[in-house]
Order: structure tokens, then C-alpha cells, then sequence
């Protein structure tokens, strides 16, 4: 449907025996943008008017539903028959069923790991790399972890039921985000639509939690060649800075770039024209040597 004078689509496309919700923002001719979620987080907290900024800088930007995730296959609660490889290959899917070759990455926190692993496993098809609010993963340095309210469902968590969900995601986004996280009525807004797209708030709110891991790909970060940049909230309470620099000395060449005043989040408005233009200059640098 028309935005703006700018082509905006969302449809259901088949994946590897699944279907995933998708969108995009911009001019298919453009360079491909990929933005890829965290961990039980639809393609909703991309908010639209980012989405739109992007596209205006000349990127056809692609967002999705992971699988749990808004209008996206669901899966029984606590039973994901599936691994993060798979969620690795949904991205990959999504780029496929588009018709693209290759794309810009933008993952944050678990779409840092997915897109990492893409970069390590499918680099033909990856142009560069943002990593956002992200991690290398596990590894022998123990990096610390610091608030854990991830979200997941706990016992007195009542997913049926939308104004008790709305609470507890509107909560969770606050305790992890900063002075610059949206206030309550706004986040109200966008965690209501998140609801009333989602197939199955219990299994979206869980399943990424426990489902199987791959090949960790840490030990193979060295091999990454593409330009890449990570974005880091300075009062990251979940992933704390450790991670950031973990990221910056293992991978080639990446620049490490601090978000001050934020937390463990999306971007928040207060800080689009900053992580815009550096998500639009990252797209233009050149790949590293081999």
C-alpha cells in the first residue's frame, strides 16, 4: 500500500515450511536493509516512522515477524522445534522469498547473534553489519550479564489476557531502557498492537528462551570481512559494555559507537538521527581486506 509516496507491503511469505509476516519500506531497487529483532520481539518495535527515515535515505528496508512472533507461525509454549540456526535461515528465507541477493544487516541483541552467524556462515550474502544493544555470545570470558528480565513468562504472567501483557511489556521495556525510553502512554500504544498481532503471546514471550542452540560462531568471528559497526547503549542493563567490547576486538576493523543515555532497547526517537546516519554511512563503507 502507498506511504508517503513510498511503497509499503506486508504479506505473508512461505519460508522453509513456515510462513513469516514481512514488510518493507522504500524502493526495491535500492540497497537492502535488513532488520532483524531481538529475542521475543516482533518486527513492531522497528517503529514505522524509523523504518520510513531509513528509506528515505535511499534503502529497501525489509522488516519481519520472527517465527513466535507476531502474525508469524507459532509453536506450542515452551516446545520451539527449532534451533537459532533455523532462526539464522528465516533471515536468509525472508531475503529469498524478496529476491534479494545480498543485504545490509541491522540485529539487535539475539539479531546481533543471528546476523553474526550470517556474516560467519553466508558472508556472500551479507554488505555490511550493525550490531545493536548486542553480544558475541558465550565464551571462555565469561562476559557478565547484568538484568535478566528478559521477558520471559513467569508464573504469575498471564499471556491471555491483553491488559496484563500490555502491563508486563510496557514494565520490562521500561526497567531495561533509560531516561530516553518512550513514556508509558506511548509504549501503551505499541505494546497493544504487538499484542493484538500476535498468534500466541505465551509462546512469543518464551519459546526463543529454550529453544536449542547452534554451533556457537564466536570462535570464527576473526572471519568476518564486512564492514561492520556496533551501536551500544551506555546504560545497557542487560548486556553491559563488556559485551560491546568484546564485539570491537574480535571482529575486524568493526567501530564501536556509544548511545549515551541508552539502555537495553530499540532506538529510541531521542537518538534516531544519530543511529540513522550512522546505519546509512555504515551501508557506504568499503569491506575490510582479506
Amino acid at each position: 500500500m502507498p506511504d508517503n509516496g513510498r511503497v509499503v507491503t506486508e504479506t505473508m511469505m512461505p519460508v522453509d515450511g513456515i510462513e513469516l509476516c514481512v514488510e518493507t519500506f522504500g524502493e526495491p531497487g535500492d540497497p537492502a536493509l535488513l532488520l532483524i529483532a531481538g529475542a521475543a520481539s516482533s518486527m513492531d518495535w522497528w517503529e514505522d516512522e524509523f523504518c520510513r527515515r531509513l528509506a528515505a535515505g535511499g534503502r529497501f528496508v525489509i522488516r519481519y515477524d520472527h517465527r513466535d512472533t507476531g502474525r508469524s507461525t507459532s509453536y506450542p509454549v515452551g516446545a520451539p522445534p527449532y534451533s537459532d540456526v533455523d532462526l539464522a535461515h528465516d533471515a536468509l528465507g525472508v531475503l529469498d522469498a524478496l529476491g534479494v541477493h545480498r543485504a545490509h544487516l541491522v540485529g539487535l541483541s539475539m539479531g546481533g547473534l543471528i546476523a553474526q552467524r550470517l556474516a560467519v556462515e553466508r558472508p556472500h550474502r551479507v554488505l555490511s553489519l550493525v550490531l545493536m544493544s548486542s553480544s558475541p555470545g558465550p565464551g571462555d570470558d565469561d562476559l557478565p550479564l547484568g538484568d535478566t528480565g528478559d521477558g520471559t513468562q513467569d508464573e504469575e504472567d498471564d499471556w491471555s489476557d491483553r491488559r496484563a501483557s500490555v502491563r508486563s511489556i510496557v514494565t520490562t521495556a521500561r526497567r531495561l531502557g533509560g531516561p530516553f525510553t518512550a513514556e508509558e502512554p506511548q509504549l501503551r500504544r505499541l505494546a497493544e498492537r504487538v499484542f493484538d498481532r500476535t498468534q500466541d503471546m505465551a509462546a512469543s514471550q518464551t519459546n526463543h528462551y529454550c529453544c536449542a542452540g547452534g554451533p556457537p560462531v564466536r570462535s570464527r568471528l576473526g572471519e568476518i570481512t564486512v564492514p561492520t559497526l556496533i551501536l551500544h547503549g551506555t546504560l545497557d542493563k542487560f548486556l553491559p559494555g563488556a559485551h560491546a567490547r568484546a564485539l570491537r576486538a574480535e571482529i575486524p576493523g568493526s567501530r564501536l559507537v556509544w548511545l549515551e543515555g541508552v539502555g537495553h532497547e530499540f532506538p529510541p526517537a531521542a537518538v534516531w538521527n544519530q543511529v540513522i546516519d550512522e546505519i546509512i554511512d555504515q551501508a557506504g563503507r568499503r569491506t575490510q581486506p582479506a
